[in-house]
């Protein structure tokens, strides 16, 4: 029976991801030099391997490309020349939704890879499926010191007080504004809206012939972030915390705050709607065709770089009602198989304590604009030099540290997040042509109450 809910599970959750091909990755943007999506197709290139020879060799399998692959593979060959027992050969599995599939032929074998990163939706699938090896055993094996690492990133990823994963490629949504067309509009440019009514009083003021006040990509994680900094779940069951969920709340009033926050600017013409694709919001803010948007902290170097303005960086905006909750951890983590070898589990392990101290975390935070899951990264030298150069990187980390640990801000796990996510774009859709608010809203609702259901009898 066990077997019979992975198989089928999986199949429905990967059957979901493709939907998603467009914009699965919260960060497909790492920095100037590279802003398409992880799953753009490019070639793998694995970190040098040496010989090998007496060393235990391990697999790690990632989907990062660009300068996010380029980092991945020279810390892989730090962390092998750094000693002579272990040997990390990373190899680069396409986007997140192939490298799933891939790990579904081997997972819970002696064939799979020590190491798989995963996307931070998939993390409910993760535990439930039977493949992985809890972080926490070597954690307290080792005891290890947890409180090292940044809190509001953990909370994500443990689940009844397990880790269950190493986070690795975390970010957070922002807002991201041009100070230029601030001044012209006669706002202060360093004092971007913090709340629905002050975006949507900046945004009229902004608004030209040719740029439009606010946008949003059409894209899950945005509404869910907007939900969550209300202190609103996603879903029942504690957030599908304390049990499997089977009911959406998403559509009660903190939600139909934030659509009826998107409604009133789209409908005095001061939103604009650049669809699903990161590079073509990306491309509207750099090239003046919009003022203000919002985008994944990992975006924030390539959004300065790119524009021919000055730009400024802030918290994402909330309901005026509300006291700001903070934001939800996206990006990736990594998950240690099981049914491996156990010397390959301990070399798996001490890899990641090695990607998990402040020289490597500061080097992976400046590649590629994540953040440094080690705080004592923003203390190395380099990073202070960069943050002096650009003082808005700074804004995306004390988002992040003023989070207000909760149930809202750790984050929903469904095992159908993936298909829940698209019930919102097409709401958010639906929504830009006019439809009622609480109506999209009630019905991507349904659609995910019926995943929801599915998965659970498969499980049963």
């Amino acid at each position: 029976m066990k077997k019979t809910f992975r198989l089928g599970l999986f199949f429905l959750f990967v059957f979901t991801l493709t939907v998603l091909s467009a914009c699965t990755n919260s960060d497909s943007s790492n920095n100037s030099s590279s802003s398409s999506s992880n799953s753009n197709g490019e070639s793998s290139s694995s970190s040098e391997n040496g010989s090998g020879e007496d060393k235990v060799t391990i697999e790690f399998w990632h989907a990062m490309s660009g300068s996010g692959q380029e980092s991945i593979d020279e810390i892989v060959k730090g962390f092998n020349e750094s000693q002579d027992k272990y040997q990390v050969n990373a190899e680069f599995q396409g986007s997140y939704e192939e490298s799933l599939t891939k790990l579904r032929g081997v997972g819970g074998t002696k064939d799979a890879p020590a190491i798989t990163q995963v996307f931070e939706v998939g993390t409910k699938y993760m535990i439930d499926s039977g493949y992985i090896e809890p972080m926490q055993s070597f954690i307290d094996k080792d005891n290890y010191d947890l409180s090292q690492l940044e809190e509001n990133i953990l909370n994500y990823y443990r689940v009844d007080g397990k880790l269950y994963s190493m986070p690795f490629n975390s970010s957070t949504p922002v807002m991201i504004y041009n100070k230029d067309a601030f001044k012209e509009a006669g706002l202060d440019p360093e004092k971007a809206p913090e709340t629905f009514s002050e975006v949507i009083d900046a945004a009229a003021k902004l608004k030209t012939d040719e740029m439009y006040g606010f946008s949003m990509l059409t894209y899950g994680w945005f509404f869910e972030q907007l939900v969550a900094t209300q202190g609103g779940l996603y879903v029942n069951e504690d957030n599908g915390r304390s049990g499997d969920a089977t009911e959406a709340l998403f559509n009660g009033p903190e939600g139909l705050n934030v659509f009826r926050f998107l409604d009133t600017m789209n409908k005095a013409g001061t939103f604009g709607n650049f669809g699903t694709n990161w590079d073509d919001i990306r491309s509207a803010f750099a090239t003046g065709k919009v003022a203000m948007y919002m985008d994944s902290s990992a975006g924030v170097a390539g959004a300065i770089n790119n524009a021919p303005f000055e730009v400024g960086v802030a918290y994402i905006p909330h309901a005026d009602e509300v006291q700001r909750n903070g934001v939800v951890i996206g990006g990736a983590s990594l998950w240690m198989s099981k049914g491996i070898a156990e010397e390959e589990q301990e070399a798996a392990w001490e890899f990641m304590k090695y990607l998990t101290t402040p020289e490597v975390q500061a080097k992976w935070h400046l590649d590629t604009g994540y953040f440094a899951i080690n705080p004592k990264a923003y203390d190395e030298e380099i990073v202070k030099e960069k943050w002096a150069e650009y003082p808005q990187y700074k804004v995306t980390v004390d988002q992040l540290q003023d989070t207000i640990p909760g149930l809202a801000t750790q984050g929903a796990l469904i095992s159908v997040f993936p298909e829940s996510r698209q019930q919102i774009v097409t709401a958010l859709e639906e929504l830009y042509q006019g439809k009622d608010p609480q109506e999209v809203l009630d019905k991507a609702a349904e659609g995910t109450n019926r995943a929801m259901e599915i998965a659970n009898k498969t499980k049963e």
